[in-house]
């Protein structure tokens, strides 16, 4: 594409009045801060700015804007009801055995009990098996490690979904 206009998608989102932007982003992600951070930048010329500025909010989380972030996701395998993006980012688990289903449930709890939050994975393509794993995987680390595996899944999830937000057709 050799256009350099502004993708209609991202004009749109650039062009909503800032407490329509501010709700939209917060469906991205759940920490005020961040969707205040990235409304104030706008407007966006590129998708690509608009992911970096996403990526340098996450950066820039304090510990209580990660829990902020980190309350708007639900357990894995437990999508909340009536989310639909929730429910197609866990679509992995949801051919999951009943047994598999146990388990991580057994699993979230005793991450959360561990390090007082849930556990927070980009699960877009990943299987059942994946996200067990993975939680299995960390569950060992120490608070600050995990702090930061967080951070860096949160960066995932929050790409995925600006970019469902800025490429949906209105």
């Amino acid at each position: 594409m050799t256009s350099t206009s502004t993708p209609p998608g991202l004009a749109r989102f650039n062009a909503l009045e800032e407490p329509a932007a501010l709700a939209a982003l917060h469906e991205v992600c759940a920490s005020t801060e961040w969707a205040r951070r990235l409304t104030a930048a706008r407007p966006y010329a590129t998708t690509d700015d608009l992911y970096a500025a996403g990526d340098a909010a996450t950066a820039e989380l304090t510990t209580a804007d990660l829990e902020e972030a980190m309350a708007g996701h639900p357990p894995i395998g437990r999508p909340r009801p009536g989310d639909p993006t929730s429910a197609r980012e866990q679509r992995g688990m949801a051919g999951a055995s009943a047994g598999l289903k146990a388990e991580m449930l057994e699993l979230n709890l005793a991450y959360q009990e561990r390090f007082g939050h849930v556990f927070l994975v980009c699960a877009t393509g990943r299987t059942a098996e994946q996200m067990r794993d993975a939680v299995k995987e960390r569950i060992g680390n120490a608070p600050e490690q995990e702090r930061e595996i967080v951070r860096t899944e949160l960066g995932k999830i929050n790409r995925i979904r600006l970019a469902r937000l800025v490429e949906e057709d209105a």
